[in-house]
């Protein structure tokens, strides 16, 4: 399965969207082990904007962001919170023990993991990683997580038809599209074997989007990334665009109040007992 390659400047168009889901989440978590001091992992950082509201909520926290794209880390550590530390790594090998966390947080990464495993010769999916993540914390702390939950909408349909069709199959592949998530009560289910008290919800944001073509701009920056990292030649890319934006127009036509592109997410809080 190829790893897409990351453009922040693309994935932070729409800042504000991607980050209220966090807030809203990091809303449930309860005061953490040793106030002031907290030691807090964001897992899947990207360009710093999460890391950004972690230092909000937790100012004196010892902060570190970790992620799997160079050019996601270079744009956090100048424009997302610079006074965290980073380290280059995968989520699904990166080892949160030795840190002795107090908090786990984790901003809408599982989706590009596998669900149920194995993958690329690791063991299990992520639903592994999370209880891995929840033994990881110190007893009273946390394991925070968030996911798109929206896999059926127009938007991932459409992209996975397109990237099945004639013209486009041989090109794309079937690994160019990623496993997707749980049900909301597997993680429930998960958090509570690993000896956590489960919070889990989800919520419909029906965002409204300016400009033109809004819902293609928005893909550009996250589902569509492994599809742009396959098609390297600039005339493929712009063909396979305009095809699909206007399969986009179509299934989210504009309004009085923008384009209104309905996000579902899941959410799940974990506080280790």
């Amino acid at each position: 399965m190829t790893d897409p390659v990351w453009d922040p400047t693309q994935y932070l168009r729409f800042a504000d969207e991607r980050t209220r889901p966090l807030r809203d989440l990091l809303a449930r978590v309860p005061a953490l082990p040793h106030p002031g001091e907290e030691t807090i992992l964001d897992i899947g950082c990207g360009p710093g904007n999460s890391t950004a509201v972690l230092r909000e909520r937790w100012p004196h926290a010892r902060l570190t962001g970790v992620d799997n794209s160079a050019p996601m880390l270079a744009t956090a550590r100048t424009e997302g919170e610079p006074t965290a530390d980073y380290l280059l790594a995968d989520a699904r090998d990166h080892d949160p023990a030795p840190a002795r966390p107090d908090l786990i947080v984790s901003n809408a990464t599982l989706q590009w993991l596998n669900p149920d495993g194995p993958e690329q010769g690791r063991a299990g999916g992520h639903l592994d990683l999370v209880q891995r993540w929840a033994a990881a914390v110190n007893p009273g702390g946390a394991v925070a997580f968030q996911v798109p939950g929206n896999f059926d909408a127009p938007s991932h349909a459409l992209l996975a038809d397109l990237r099945r069709s004639p013209r486009w199959r041989g090109r794309l592949g079937e690994d160019a599209v990623r496993p997707g998530v749980h049900p909301p009560e597997r993680y429930l289910d998960a958090l509570a074997a690993a000896g956590c008290l489960p919070d889990v919800w989800e919520t419909t944001y029906l965002t409204a989007l300016p400009g033109p073509d809004p819902v293609l701009e928005w893909v550009k920056g996250t589902a569509l990334r492994p599809v742009l990292t396959r098609l390297a030649d600039p005339a493929d890319r712009a063909a396979f665009l305009a095809e699909y934006g206007r399969l986009l127009r179509e299934a989210y036509p504009a309004g009085p109040a923008g384009t209104v592109f309905p996000f579902r997410r899941i959410f799940a809080v974990g506080i280790r007992q």
